[in-house]
């Protein structure tokens, strides 16, 4: 609908002029600090996180009162009031941008993708409330589009474990949760909401088609058997793992990544999927597909295998995420680690 997309434009670039003609008016220290005084004493009188909890489930309410694809259309349109209210979460999208491309994209490119990427983190986000009631398995081919995942299949149908990579591209918190609708046994390891009835709400949607989900925190202690038991285990491979992490390339850049991953694969000898849901336009519509498939016999002869096979799977997230930019969530951290040499190096530069 043209007549929705000059309307939305028009909003963002009104909220954008509005916020740059008030925003030297205010005395913006003074409303910060007073915001985060208050924050602290909500948080100590009342039950934010029920209310919390509350108000996001009416929410959802609300939002089922429209077809999904009006939602997606709202989602963009948050997204555009969120780069003018928050923009500390655009300027860092656009620096990960330019870090990642240097100077191979125009300034207007940059700022494009960054603001998609944005739109997209928020109509993910509206998707998920509406997944449990239209995907199921006699209409999730309405919604869903498998692209060479014939192999990855025959893998997963063997029934001897494997581990599934993704990252924090196009539908992630989908994926998992399209493989259990299909009828495969998949444990996704995720990192627990502090607010616990979200958390509960969120686990039990997620749970829906059959999809297992384990603490992040006790993965390790039941990752092998998970495997052993045949079901595929899945993770997101693109976190950041800290000053410990292997340091591999990531768009040229070095980023940490977690050992455990490929360590695992080793001791278990399993495959590692490397794969990804992508949005088609902005409909509520995925493309499934897988990006490479890592075998044991690979990394056999290699002189560092746990080396080769964390910059392999780091290689083919980077490729996807290369076809489509505008469905990485730049605002994520990925380089926030640096290697030990790199933080001498500007230690020594600050004390010179």
């Amino acid at each position: 609908m043209r007549w929705w997309r000059r309307a939305s434009h028009f909003v963002g670039r009104a909220c954008t002029a509005l916020w740059h003609a008030v925003r030297p008016l205010l005395p913006i220290g003074p409303i910060v600090a007073a915001a985060r005084w208050l924050g602290r004493l909500l948080l100590a009188i009342l039950p934010i996180h029920w209310l919390q909890y509350v108000g996001i489930r009416a929410f959802v309410v609300v939002l089922h009162l429209f077809p999904i694809e009006w939602n997606l259309r709202t989602a963009r349109v948050f997204g555009r009031i969120w780069r003018v209210v928050w923009p500390r979460h655009y300027r860092l999208a656009k620096q990960h941008l330019r870090l990642a491309y240097g100077d191979s994209l125009a300034p207007e490119e940059v700022e494009r993708i960054a603001l998609r990427s944005m739109q997209h983190l928020i109509m993910m986000v509206f998707e998920m409330a509406f997944a449990p009631r239209l995907i199921d398995e006699w209409t999730w081919r309405k919604y869903v589009q498998p692209v060479g995942i014939e192999e990855a299949l025959q893998v997963m149908l063997r029934g001897k474990g494997a581990l599934l990579l993704t990252a924090h591209f196009g539908g992630w918190e989908l994926a998992g949760y399209l493989l259990a609708t299909y009828g495969f046994d998949i444990v996704a390891i995720m990192r627990p909401l502090d607010n616990e009835y979200l958390n509960r709400f969120v686990v039990r949607t997620r749970q829906r088609r059959g999809l297992r989900l384990i603490n992040k925190k006790g993965a390790t202690a039941q990752a092998e058997d998970i495997i052993r038991s045949g079901a595929a285990l899945g993770f997101i491979a693109d976190q950041n793992a800290g000053s410990k992490g292997m340091f591999v390339d990531f768009f040229g850049v070095k980023a940490s990544a977690y050992k455990s991953i490929g360590l695992l694969a080793m001791d278990m000898e399993v495959p590692i999927i490397v794969g990804y849901a992508r949005r088609v336009g902005d409909r509520f519509f995925y493309e499934v597909g897988v990006q490479r498939i890592i075998y044991p016999h690979e990394w056999q002869d290699q002189a560092d295998p746990l080396r080769w096979i964390t910059q392999e799977y780091t290689t083919a997230i980077e490729t996807f995420v290369r076809k489509w930019p505008e469905q990485y969530l730049w605002i994520h951290r990925r380089w926030k680690s640096r290697p030990k040499a790199e933080r001498l190096a500007a230690a020594a530069a600050a004390a010179g």
